[in-house]
C-alpha cells in the first residue's frame, strides 16, 4: 500500500500541469483511515503523513504550496508523478533477508523486526561465566594490603571483558592455596556455562587447580601452550561444564583471555570470532630472534605520512606490567623460532581496538 510521506493534498499530476490552478477537495485521507472513493481530474483529497494514497491520485502537493478557501484548493506549483509518495516495498519486501543469525540485537534491528510483524525472535542466552581467583597473596581492591600481598586485578578485568562480549560474569572470589578452599567454592557452582580459574595453573607447590579439580572430575584437554605470555593454560571439562584455567600473571591472564576465552564465548553466542585475525604492519624497532614459543608482544600503533601502520613494541614485556598492556594498541605476533627483525620490516599484528 502506497502512503504519503508529507502532509498536503493528493492529486493527479494531470490536474496541475499549469499552475496556479484550483481543485475541489472531496475528502480526507488520514493514517489508519484512508479515503475510500476515487479521485478524478480536477479533484483533490486532503492527506496526512502515513495516510493511504487515494485511488486516482499519483502525487502529493505539500500544504505549504497551496492556499485554501473552503473546499477550493489553489495549487501554486506543480509536481511530478510519485512526489512525496512512499510506495509499497520501499523499505523492504517479502523475501528480503534483513537480520541474520549471529547479529547482536539492538534497538535498530529490534524495531526492524517489529516493523516486519515478527513478534518473536530466537535468541542465544547470555552465558554465565564463573571466575575463581586463587592465591593466598591476593586481596580485593580497596582492602587493607600487607607487604607480602598484591591486589587482585584479573577478576575485575575479566568481568568487564565477559560483560562487554555478551556474557554474565559471576565472581566467585578468591580461593586460598589449599584444596579445601578451592573445593568449598567449586561445590557451590550452579547454572554456570563455563568456569574460568585464574592462577594455580603452573607446576609449583601452590599450583593446585589441576590436582584439586582433577579429584572433582576435571577432564583435561591440555595444560600448557607454547606461547608467551601464557604458557600455563588449562582447558578441560568439569562435570559437563567447560573449564579454562588462566595463568595468574595479569598480562598473561588478559592475553590468554583474548585468545581463548573470547573465542569460546563467541562460539556460545553463535558469533563470528575474529580474535586471532591478523593484519600487516611495519615494525617500529628491532626485534631479536624468537625461541620455541609464539610471542604476543604489546605494542603501540602510529602511521607514516604515507598512511602505513607502524607497530612499535614496548622495550619491556614482563607479564606483570598491566600499564603497558593498558597503553597497547595491538599485539605483535611472532612465530616460534622466528629470525631477528629490523625496524621497517613487516610483522603480523592483532589489533586491540575491537577488543572490549
Amino acid at each position: 500500500m502506497a502512503v504519503s510521506s508529507m502532509d498536503g493534498y493528493a492529486v493527479t499530476v494531470e490536474s496541475i500541469e499549469k499552475t496556479p490552478t484550483t481543485l475541489t477537495q472531496i475528502g480526507v485521507s488520514a493514517a489508519g483511515k484512508g479515503y475510500e472513493g476515487n479521485v478524478n481530474v480536477g479533484e483533490t483529497v486532503r492527506i496526512y503523513t502515513g495516510a493511504p494514497i487515494p485511488r486516482g491520485t499519483n502525487a502529493v502537493v505539500i500544504q505549504e504550496n497551496v492556499e485554501t478557501n473552503g473546499s477550493c484548493i489553489i495549487v501554486k506549483s506543480s509536481v511530478t508523478e510519485g512526489t512525496h509518495i512512499r510506495h509499497a516495498g520501499l523499505d523492504f519486501k517479502f523475501g528480503d533477508k534483513l537480520i541474520t543469525a549471529g547479529a547482536k540485537l539492538n534497538y535498530r534491528n529490534l524495531a526492524l523486526a517489529a516493523a516486519m510483524n515478527i513478534p518473536w525472535l530466537n535468541v542465544v542466552r547470555k552465558p554465565n561465566i564463573a571466575i575463581l581467583s586463587t592465591g593466598i597473596e591476593l586481596v580485593s581492591p580497596g582492602e587493607l594490603i600487607k607487604q607480602d600481598q598484591i591486589i587482585s586485578s584479573n577478576n575485575v578485568g575479566l568481568s568487564a571483558m565477559i560483560s562487554a562480549n555478551g556474557g554474565i560474569p559471576i565472581n566467585l572470589g578468591i580461593a586460598q592455596d589449599n584444596a579445601n578452599s578451592i573445593k568449598d567454592i567449586i561445590s557451590e557452582l550452579s547454572c554456570v556455562d563455563m568456569l574460568v580459574t585464574i592462577g594455580g595453573a603452573s607446576v609449583g607447590d601452590y599450583d593446585l587447580i589441576k590436582s584439586v579439580l582433577g579429584d572433582e572430575g576435571l577432564n583435561i584437554n591440555f595444560s600448557k601452550v607454547a606461547m608467551r605470555p601464557g604458557k600455563p593454560l588449562i582447558s578441560g571439562n568439569l562435570s559437563g561444564v567447560p573449564m579454562l584455567g588462566l595463568p595468574g600473571n595479569p598480562v598473561s591472564a588478559a592475553i590468554t583471555a583474548i585468545l581463548f576465552l573470547r573465542p569460546a564465548m563467541n562460539k556460545m553466542l553463535g558469533k563470528k570470532d575474529t580474535s586471532h585475525e591478523t593484519v600487516r604492519a611495519i615494525l617500529g624497532s628491532d626485534l631479536g630472534s624468537n625461541d620455541k614459543r609464539q610471542d604476543y608482544l604489546r605494542a603501540t600503533l602510529s602511521t607514516t605520512r604515507f598512511g602505513e601502520i607502524v607497530a612499535t613494541p614496548f622495550p619491556k614485556q614482563d607479564s606483570s606490567m598491566l600499564a603497558t598492556f593498558a597503553k597497547a594498541d595491538c599485539l605483535i605476533v611472532r612465530a616460534p623460532h622466528a629470525d631477528r627483525l629490523s625496524s621497517g620490516q613487516q610483522v603480523n599484528i592483532i589489533r586491540l581496538d575491537d577488543v572490549p
